[in-house]
């Protein structure tokens, strides 16, 4: 599964240079305040749940019993929002604060369809939503899924 993120983040990396900071989730925009370290906008990967099932066994290969996976990633995507998009705002000052949008537009261009390994299926995207912050963070979550065969 390591694979899968280290390939997942050198995607992102590559292909969407307005992502100032790409790496995976360990809390960085959880637990710092206002000395969160990381730089805006950003994108965090981890894999936030895997089910798997059992397809029998396979003496001629290791692990003997053979299994499928199902595997869900998570892509924070999070800017510093501190103007406002009012109707009124000035057009610059607008047009910085929706830049959000096109960089989760971006990732869903980017890694939906997308394979991460050779042992994986192409991921596909199952969820979007926003996280509600208090401290001026503008969060939102993509969960893309991919299948894992040991067959």
């Amino acid at each position: 599964m390591i694979d899968i993120l280290k390939n997942t983040q050198k995607q992102i990396a590559d292909t969407i240079p307005e992502l100032q900071y790409v790496d995976e989730d360990w809390g960085q925009i959880d637990y710092y305040s206002t000395n969160m370290p990381v730089k805006w906008p950003l994108a965090l990967i981890d894999i936030t749940d895997a089910n798997f099932s059992n397809l029998g066994m396979d003496r001629t290969k290791t692990p003997i019993q053979r299994q499928i996976g199902k595997i869900f990633i998570s892509i924070t995507i999070a800017n510093l929002k501190l103007t406002n998009t009012s109707y009124r705002a000035p057009q610059q000052q607008k047009d910085d604060a929706w830049k959000i949008w096109e960089v989760i537009g971006r990732i869903h261009e980017e890694l939906h369809g997308w394979n991460p390994t050779l042992m994986a299926g192409k991921l596909i995207r199952e969820s979007f939503n926003r996280v509600k912050r208090d401290d001026g963070v503008q969060e939102y979550k993509i969960v893309f899924s991919t299948t894992l065969k040991d067959t």
